[in-house]
């Protein structure tokens, strides 16, 4: 077998854009022929899939995967709205779930990096870039492991994803009180578990800024600080009211909180252990392009 250099590895993966294990393996299988090597790679889909690494992939859905008390959410990025729609992508969503709970990794980078059928996650994912043609990206995920049972909602096909990890029986009762919840999480879309999951210093400034506002407000002239600090005082309430999962007023019923609904379905507070939702594409730059244009685009490829 004939041997090659790391820097013939870096030569190959600097013309074909592939990761630097699948040039290893490619040259490798090619017995260190560098051209069958490049072949390999594009037979592979992994050369195809590199070219697309400029592409912006903010598209996709939010995929949730429950194998007993372990749960994962994942958003999974592709480039178009028609792609995220179909079979195939959600079968690779649900594929990278599966890994997720399988080998709990501590990041994405570490997730790419695992084994998954004899190839890393990373080759996996580039060699169905190779299958439907655009680029694929996992952009976050979480993982519960539960001392209960994990909930999860999927909204609209993956518009946004919720989990949450009960930490009690998984009796009808609980699990219909848990699917209420996510429902629930995902309409309001808390920033917090509870008050105590607020940072003194967030709330010191919260409370900084709306002293400054109530202050800035002509009608409140002349009115004593202690006035003041009970006005603000009062805003703090509805912040935590606003961003607490816990004592936010229940959608289905605005006469108790989260946190009085889960009592009274005699389960302690803690019962609620954690949560967590992503919406679909939130803060990714959407690329826009005139229809007209791309389409002049697609005629000129053809032309080629």
């Amino acid at each position: 077998m004939a041997e090659f250099t790391a820097k013939d590895v870096m030569k190959l993966r600097e013309q074909t854009g592939a990761g630097m294990m699948d040039c290893k393996r490619a040259l490798t299988d090619a017995e260190g022929d560098f051209e069958k090597a490049a072949d390999i790679l594009r037979e592979r889909g992994i050369a195809k899939a590199a070219k697309r690494a400029s592409k912006i992939a903010a598209e996709g859905i939010v995929s949730a995967y429950v194998e007993g008390n372990t749960g994962v959410l994942v958003e999974v990025n592709c480039e178009s709205d028609f792609v995220a729609k179909g079979e195939r992508f959600h079968e690779i969503a649900e594929t990278i779930a599966k890994q997720i709970a399988k080998v709990a990794p501590a990041d994405v980078a570490e997730l790419l990096a695992s084994e998954l059928g004899g190839k890393t996650v990373e080759t996996y994912i580039q060699e169905q870039v190779g299958v439907i043609g655009e680029k694929i990206s996992v952009r976050r995920f979480a993982r519960y492991e539960s001392e209960g049972f994990v909930e999860t909602y999927i909204h609209m096909g993956g518009t946004m994803g919720v989990m949450l990890d009960f930490a009690c029986p998984a009796t009808p009762e609980n699990k219909a009180l848990a699917h209420d919840i996510a429902l629930h999480t995902a309409f309001s879309k808390p920033a917090y578990l509870c008050k105590g999951d607020v940072l003194p210093e967030t709330v010191e400034k919260e409370r900084s800024i709306l002293l400054q506002e109530i202050r800035n407000d002509e009608k409140m002239a002349g009115k004593p600080e202690k006035v003041l600090a009970g006005i603000v005082e009062g805003k703090i309430k509805k912040f935590y009211e606003e961003n607490c999962l816990l004592e936010q007023k229940f959608v289905k019923d605005d006469k108790v909180t989260l946190k009085q609904l889960i009592a009274g379905a005699k389960l302690p507070e803690t019962a609620l252990h954690a949560f967590v939702f992503f919406v679909m594409g939130e803060g990714l730059e959407k690329k826009s392009e005139d229809l007209s244009e791309e389409v002049a685009k697609q005629v000129e490829a053809m032309k080629k």
